[in-house]
């Protein structure tokens, strides 16, 4: 696995070393032409909290401070009523990072907060789908840096949704690897 400089933003290593290392894995002679990153994406789910609008409130916050921008309500579809949801509840929070605000939480994910996961030893190479976008599992929001973890009152988890212009698994593992990721190796899933 190859390791990045902490030091070095993310963005430059991706045109440094990404870039390059990903022109000789595809044979091609066109930078336009290899997978990028094109958004990320944050979700998280509020279903459980819906009564409390304190919790919700922190939620909110926390999620602020982790993207950098106000994050949206997702509203629920369809009734479920299994699950107490009816159609329009608020059942989610999402946020949409592209440009220097995508590459800036990218940086504080790959440098900062999977450094501080507890007993962290990777992340399987089956986060890369078909489609070569990386989906990771975040268990506890206060491994980043900007959440003070003494003064959560509800922890919570999300997920994260890195969007690729790769075409296959391959070039997303590519692409995730010389990027950084902490991917585990002799894993094949």
């Amino acid at each position: 696995m190859q390791r990045v400089d902490v030091k070095i933003p993310l963005k430059t290593v991706y045109r440094t070393v990404s870039l390059p290392a990903l022109l000789v894995a595809s044979g091609r002679s066109n930078p336009f032409s290899v997978a990028r990153i094109e958004k990320v994406v944050l979700n998280a789910g509020i279903g459980k909290f819906i009564k409390e609008e304190a919790r919700v409130e922190e939620i909110l916050r926390s999620m602020t401070d982790i993207a950098g921008q106000k994050p949206v309500l997702t509203q629920a579809k369809k009734a479920i009523a299994g699950f107490k949801i009816r159609e329009g509840l608020a059942v989610g929070v999402r946020v949409t990072l592209r440009g220097n605000r995508m590459w800036d939480f990218l940086d504080r994910l790959i440098k900062t907060a999977f450094p501080r996961v507890r007993d962290f030893q990777g992340i399987s190479p089956s986060t890369v789908d078909a489609c070569g976008n990386i989906n990771v599992g975040i268990r506890e929001h206060s491994v980043f840096p900007e959440i003070v973890p003494e003064k959560v009152q509800t922890p919570f988890g999300f997920q994260v949704n890195v969007v690729t212009t790769a075409k296959t698994r391959k070039e997303g593992l590519v692409l995730a690897q010389s990027l950084g990721f902490p991917i585990r190796e002799g894993m094949d899933a």
